[in-house]
């Protein structure tokens, strides 16, 4: 089951919904592999097993959290991208999704533009991750499980990668230095992991002592990767993508071109995202907005301007989102 632009296995007692799955990812070039039962797509996997499942929830008889937590019981499915589909989205439910092995969540009736996205996404993410061996693999997907507790960020991690390969591009990165970019995308937060949701999801400012914890995401990352000799070169950019030019970030309090090229090139790019995206202490930013941010934030020393004004003409000037 890798043909295309890959292939999907839809699991839903209700035909109808079945169908408009298929219908609309096969028009867009999915190859759509359809179950009505948990028992039925246990099967189908373990047959062949597909780049991402998407599971319906509420099902008779064995319920969707069970065929994940299965599908996940088998080596050979351990790291297939699993998204649920349900009409209750309350935190309990979410947080058992999680438990089961759930990489992301969607509401029913799905957004087909959304629907489009999540699933392009997790396949890239599934043939990004088979070039792996598996402890590789594995760093990977916890930094997917770190991506899903955070609601706010939806598909950040692969628009990072996207526009971080982007723009190493542009400022003439070498190949091992796009790969770690793209690898970046979903490594940076990896370290997340070990910050209490209590911390990581608060709505309101940190006080100091929760933000001493906060930075210590970093120093986690690279203890995670630092044994995998693959992963090396993204190290610069998971301990360094929150330092800042003039000196005043975190951890090392690096300055200037002291700071990892490929570290610079991120945050740039972390920091746009950011900006654009809702969180649960501010709305989001149009682009030009953001664009204003990051340029008065350069001014006031704390990114590369020449990686900055490389950004800036890659999107723009910040009159559109980036494609």
């Amino acid at each position: 089951m890798n043909e295309g632009r890959g292939t999907v296995l839809a699991v839903d007692d209700d035909p109808g919904a079945l169908s408009a799955l298929a219908d609309a990812l096969g028009t867009l070039g999915f190859q759509v592999v359809q179950a009505s039962s948990g028992d039925a797509a246990l099967e189908l996997a373990a047959g062949q097993p597909p780049d991402v499942v998407l599971l319906d929830v509420q099902m008779p008889g064995m319920d969707g959290f069970e065929v994940c937590r299965r599908l996940k019981a088998r080596p050979e499915l351990q790291l297939v991208p699993v998204v649920f589909l349900t009409g209750h989205g309350s935190r309990r439910a979410r947080l058992e999704g999680l438990e089961a092995g759930a990489t992301d969540f969607l509401n029913k009736p799905c957004d087909l533009v959304e629907l489009e996205v999540r699933v392009r996404n997790l396949v890239n993410f599934r043939r990004l991750t088979t070039e792996l061996d598996s402890a590789e693999q594995m760093v990977f997907s916890i930094a997917r499980v770190v991506e899903a507790r955070d609601q706010d960020t939806g598909d950040h991690c692969e628009r990072l990668a996207r526009l971080g390969v982007e723009l190493g591009e542009r400022v003439g990165l070498d190949e091992v230095g796009l790969t770690a970019l793209r690898r970046g995308g979903y490594l940076h937060d990896l370290g997340k992991i070990g910050i209490p949701d209590n911390i990581l999801l608060k709505p309101g400012k940190l006080n100091p002592a929760e933000w001493e914890v906060m930075k210590r995401h970093v120093e986690i990352g690279v203890e995670i990767c630092s044994p995998l000799r693959s992963l090396q070169p993204v190290l610069p950019l998971i301990r360094h993508h929150h330092e800042r030019f003039d000196g005043s970030g975190y951890p090392d309090g690096l300055a200037g071109k002291k700071i990892p090229l490929l570290a610079r090139v991120f945050q740039v790019v972390d920091v746009f995202d950011a900006l654009t995206v809702d969180r649960c202490y501010r709305p989001a930013m149009s682009a030009v907005d953001a664009v204003a941010v990051l340029q008065s934030e350069t001014s006031k020393g704390f990114w590369d301007r020449e990686i900055v004004d490389e950004f800036l003409a890659m999107i723009g000037g910040g009159a559109g989102a980036p494609s």
